[in-house]
């Protein structure tokens, strides 16, 4: 899983690397920090330095403590040169200590920032491969969680490890050895109270991992509930529903809540128990050291544990502790965001591990002969399982320029069967040929080019309408586009906008009718001039003279094409060399209107009913009259 994550650092490997060097520079300057003001303070205890004149007796206190330990300080110009002397050193660390801070946190953002950019890169471009079965596998909402909150919850961590976990480990190593060096004993009581955070932090994780694997799932749910309130807000509002959906999305919302709680709740439990620990073993550090420092200086005999200690060894000592329990501070912190982090990269990785189901072959072909279709005993199911086939046994032949017509009832099969010819799906049995070649021989996109598809859901992208016709040929000109428009039957409508051609689209369409919207998508499918075109029931929002204006325009000026037209309105396949119908996911007739009308049941009570409704219509108009 790092493996995988560590590819998308790429250019950004120098920042991270400048971070670590300029962290590990940081902390050595903070390190000798309390080493150079233990000398001080010790020059500054001595009863007798060279060049003294003056000396002051006077009593320290130390936690409120007579001491009672007499210590002679010197005034003297000597002694002043060497108190400055130590003032410009530490001035000089903090300073550069500081620099290098603020450096090590410039390319740390850098790093995080760009490493974030590269990865949900990354992320869409493995999912713009994506087969269909793939999305359906994961879901929209799945999709989006993971560009959006895991990738953050990613960069967080990135950034932590990058700086805190490098910066926490030398910290904690530096000082440890600092504090050895002053005084062993001591020092071995730091590492005792380390160990026992460490033990303590290891508990945790345990109990929160499995909450933050639920909560992710969850996530998912809430942005289900977004998209799906957004995406439908029309039929919301129609039918005065926005209190049961503020209902769902209150209980989806609060799922989240409750289970990052009791997560959040157990991480939280670090922090007192490290303020605690670290406040212990500070209070200890100058028990023990006040012990060794006044019966040292008070008992000669007295041996002090660890060796010999002054009051410039104590300022030391516990500014290490200081720093060797923040270490753990920040050591728990990046702990905390990792936890949290671990789920989101394990849903990250499973998505850039995932291969289309879906893949061109090598060396695919890249020439399409011509638009003949053929479908050869074609079993098709969704979910992979020959018993639960959504197509069963299809078998038809279709010349490369016929018209042909689907009709079916809902749930028959009509979308599933076209869908196989650009190769959205694979099929389970049997084979699809196009061009007298089966679809998996050759590379997807020239197939995908050599056959343009209207969707039932006609979907318009945020932009002018010239942008979005040049989704079918990105380099049409002008002219064809206008071409284009004309066959769709949208160029009228269009030349009465304010901008025409350059007027802006909201995304999904949204300031345009469902006719205008698909007819834009019809000239955006007959501007790439393709062997194939399929209009999945592409014409229901456009009236009967439209519809059939735009059939006669494709005959006309795309003759070579083979047209393949699913509808419900029977109107919509006058003009069609043959009609297929399906039922049950089977094609259960085929043949030309008169032809269908003495065998298909299906398709004459289908026609009776529409032609019947027809006459009724017409009658009603005639007593209006």
């Amino acid at each position: 899983m790092i493996g995988k994550l560590a590819k998308s650092v790429r250019e950004y490997k120098t920042p991270s690397i400048l971070s670590v060097v300029f962290i590990a520079l940081e902390v050595v300057l903070e390190v000798f920090l309390p080493l150079v003001c233990s000398d001080l303070v010790n020059f500054i205890e001595g009863s007798s330095v060279p060049g003294m004149d003056t000396a002051i007796t006077h009593n320290f206190t130390l936690l409120g403590i007579n001491t009672g330990v007499s210590v002679t300080g010197a005034l003297d110009a000597g002694a002043i040169g060497y108190v400055f002397a130590y003032a410009g050193m530490l001035i000089a660390m903090a300073g550069l200590s500081l620099t290098c801070g603020l450096l090590s946190g410039m390319f740390c953002a850098r790093a995080s920032a760009g490493f974030a950019k590269n990865l949900r890169k990354d992320l869409y471009y493995t999912i713009q491969d994506f087969s269909f079965e793939n999305i359906d596998t994961f879901s929209t909402s799945s999709l989006v969680t993971r560009l959006t909150t895991d990738v953050t919850n990613v960069q967080n961590a990135y950034m932590m490890i990058i700086r805190i976990a490098v910066r926490s480990p030398l910290m904690f190593l530096a000082s440890l050895i600092m504090a050895f060096m002053k005084n062993w004993f001591i020092a071995l009581i730091f590492l005792g109270a380390a160990l026992l955070l460490l033990g303590a932090m290891a508990l945790i994780p345990r109990k929160a991992m499995p909450i933050f694997n639920r909560v992710f799932k969850k996530y998912d749910n809430m942005n289900l509930r977004i998209q799906e309130n957004v995406h439908a807000a029309r039929a919301v509002k129609a039918f005065v529903r926005e209190d049961y959906e503020i209902q769902k999305f209150d209980t989806a919302a609060t799922d989240v809540r409750k289970d990052f709680t009791k997560a959040e709740t157990l991480l939280a439990l670090s922090n007192p128990i490290v303020y605690f620990i670290m406040f212990v073993l500070i209070l200890t550090t100058c028990t023990l050291c006040t012990v060794f420092i006044v019966n040292g200086q008070t008992d000669p005999n007295f041996h002090t544990i660890g060796g010999e200690l002054n009051l410039g060894d104590l300022s030391a000592l516990v500014q290490y502790a200081i720093m060797i329990l923040m270490s753990m501070i920040m050591l728990v912190m990046v702990f905390v965001m990792i936890v949290m982090a671990v789920e989101s990269a394990r849903r990250i990785v499973t998505v850039l591990d995932t291969k289309s189901t879906l893949e061109s072959p090598e060396g695919g072909k890249t020439e399409v002969a011509d638009g003949s279709i053929e479908f050869d005993h074609v079993d098709f199911s969704y979910a992979g399982d020959d018993e639960k086939c959504a197509l069963k046994d299809a078998d038809i032949k279709i010349k490369s320029g016929e018209v042909i017509g689907i009709l079916g009832g809902t749930g028959s099969s009509k979308t599933t069967l076209v869908q196989l010819i650009p190769r959205l799906y694979d099929v389970t049995e049997g084979s699809v040929k196009v061009g007298g070649v089966d679809v998996r021989e050759y590379d997807l996109e020239s197939l995908r080019k050599n056959v343009a598809m209207v969707l039932q859901k006609n979907v318009l992208f945020s932009g002018t309408i010239k942008e979005n016709i040049r989704w079918g040929k990105p380099d049409a000109t002008d002219e064809e586009i206008v071409e284009a428009c004309k066959l769709a039957q949208a160029d009228e409508f269009i030349s009465q906008m304010p901008d025409g051609y350059d007027t802006y689209i909201e995304q999904g369409g949204t300031n345009v009718s469902g006719g205008q919207r698909q007819r834009l998508c019809i000239a955006r499918a007959l501007i790439a001039s393709p062997k194939i075109i399929i209009f999945d029931d592409s014409t229901s929002a456009v009236d009967t003279k439209t519809d059939a204006l735009i059939r006669q325009a494709m005959k006309e000026s795309l003759p070579e094409a083979t047209k393949i037209i699913i509808a419900q309105r029977v109107s919509s396949f006058e003009g069609a060399d043959r009609i297929i119908v399906m039922d049950g996911g089977r094609i259960s007739a085929v043949g030309t209107h008169d032809e269908l009308m003495k065998s298909s049941p299906i398709y004459r009570e289908a026609y009776e009913i529409q032609n019947k409704k027809s006459d009724d219509e017409e009658g009603n108009d005639a007593v209006a009259e």
